[in-house]
């Protein structure tokens, strides 16, 4: 951290007098992002132990603003101690944007606009920005060649296929990888591969959208980023918008190069099935593997890909091994019960300020932490001290406290409308905390009355955590 510090002090003139953690390890990189600020000034830090990684986001950073593209303005690095400093793009993905502004698949035209304007720039990276490109610096290829592919394809056999219980004859399965592999490198592959174009990857600011995470990008097919945006799992945009938005891709595209659409589409859908086959391998590792359940909630939105890409795609290439796994895992009951998207899970802690408040094992990132310090305290009282919050005299004690009902009405109201809200939008993880000095008395009585009242609700799903009371033995 104190050589994020040195660069935000080496950039601003001033120090840092604010540092907080952002995703942490809940994304799939295993990058630490951290913002850095002092008043008006800001900036986001990455610690990241793969150096190789850190020096190709750095050099296509400097290079991509070179062709005036909206990236993120590197404000300092020190590669050798895996660090470096870039420019704030703010808090709203392009992926908040569209799950705050739909209704189901009814997505607001304002999201079809900031979808248009990422795809518009999409060819400049790929053609613009690519003719010049430094491909030396690509990490941990410099072409999304036989062996890229191979990685993936395996990646997704042993992680997902093998993890999921999927059967699969290993030799067939084999052989039409290399059918598939054989055909997509057929496609011209001379354009820069951003490799993760994705609505999480993707900022917006004053309207205007900002592009990261392209350090895996390399030399490859024109088909496979807008593949990647389009079938992004958890956007789950409908399919006519994926049409709308890849003819408009397309015709981009054209003010670039020649586009012959007819070629272009031959190899579209097995770049589609290998950018999922990709995203599932890696939900398999960070979800059946890792643990990280967080990561299994996209597996539902690839599998609705699977099934409309089985009824309306159509391969030139056979991959009768392939096609028959693809069927087996819509049809497995062990992935059938991830796909219970209805079930809301409301995760309720206490917890002490003095250690920090509780991580979001989720994903989700949202939610509310509320401060009970303002009310009145059981544990000044000696009768009170080796109690707790789920004590009758503790809880008699609160309960005679006029304040403690107002605070409650106003955590109820606001709890009531937020798990209502995200039902009807269908999110899946909601997380609600309560602090005090200790951890042991107010917060957990107001968790405890929290959990109360929205258990037995239809569909939602309540956890219920005291972090100190544990760490106590309580």
């Amino acid at each position: 951290m104190d050589v994020l510090k040195t660069l935000f002090e080496q950039h601003f003139h001033v120090a840092a007098e604010r540092v907080q953690p952002l995703q942490g390890q809940l994304g799939g990189s295993g990058r630490k992002i951290i913002r850095l600020s002092n008043g008006q000034k800001s900036a986001i830090g990455i610690l990241h132990d793969v150096r190789e990684e850190n020096a190709a986001f750095v050099s296509f950073s400097r290079h991509f603003r070179n062709h005036h593209l909206p990236v993120p303005e590197i404000y300092g690095e020190s590669l050798d101690e895996n660090a470096y400093l870039e420019e704030d793009l703010g808090d709203t993905s392009l992926f908040e944007f569209l799950s705050q502004n739909r209704d189901g698949e009814k997505i607001s035209p304002s999201v079809v606009d900031a979808y248009r304007k990422v795809v518009a720039a999409l060819p400049r990276f790929q053609v613009e920005a690519g003719r010049d490109l430094d491909y030396s610096v690509c990490y941990p290829r410099a072409s999304f060649d036989h062996q890229s592919i191979t990685w993936d394809l395996n990646y997704f056999k042993y992680y997902f296929l093998r993890l999921a219980g999927i059967a699969f004859n290993e030799q067939a399965m084999e052989d039409d990888f290399t059918r598939l592999t054989d055909f997509l490198l057929t496609a011209p592959r001379d354009y820069f591969l951003y490799r993760d174009f994705q609505s999480r990857n993707i900022m917006l600011r004053d309207g205007q959208p900002f592009f990261l995470d392209y350090q895996g990008g390399r030399k490859g097919a024109l088909q496979y980023d807008i593949a990647s945006l389009l079938y992004d799992g958890k956007a789950d945009l409908p399919p006519d918008l994926r049409q709308q938005l890849l003819d408009y891709y397309l015709d981009q595209l054209g003010k670039h190069i020649d586009v012959d659409r007819d070629a272009f589409m031959r190899y579209y859908y097995a770049y589609v099935f290998v950018r999922i086959m990709q995203a599932l391998g890696a939900y398999g590792f960070r979800g059946f593997y890792e643990r990280k359940s967080h990561f299994l909630q996209s597996v539902p939105y690839a599998l609705k890909n699977l099934r409309w890409l089985l009824h309306h795609a159509t391969l030139p290439i056979a991959l009768p091994t392939l096609m028959d796994a693809f069927n087996s895992m819509l049809g497995s009951e062990k992935l059938l019960k991830l796909a219970d998207t209805n079930t809301l899970t409301v995760r309720i802690s206490s917890f002490s300020f003095h250690h920090g408040w509780p991580k979001d094992d989720s994903g989700n990132g949202g939610g509310f932490v509320f401060d009970a310090r303002s009310l009145p305290n059981p544990g000044r009282e000696d009768r009170y001290k080796k109690l707790t919050g789920r004590d009758a005299p503790v809880i008699d004690y609160l309960n005679q406290q006029a304040s403690v009902h107002q605070y409650l009405a106003s955590v109820f109201s606001l709890a009531d409308s937020s798990v209502a809200e995200y039902q009807r939008r269908s999110f899946k993880h909601l997380m609600i905390s309560f602090g005090c000095t200790g951890g042991q008395h107010r917060s957990v009585y107001l968790a405890e009355q929290l959990a109360k009242r929205l258990r037995g609700r239809s569909q939602v799903e309540v956890i219920l955590h005291h972090r100190e009371l544990e760490r106590m033995g309580l």
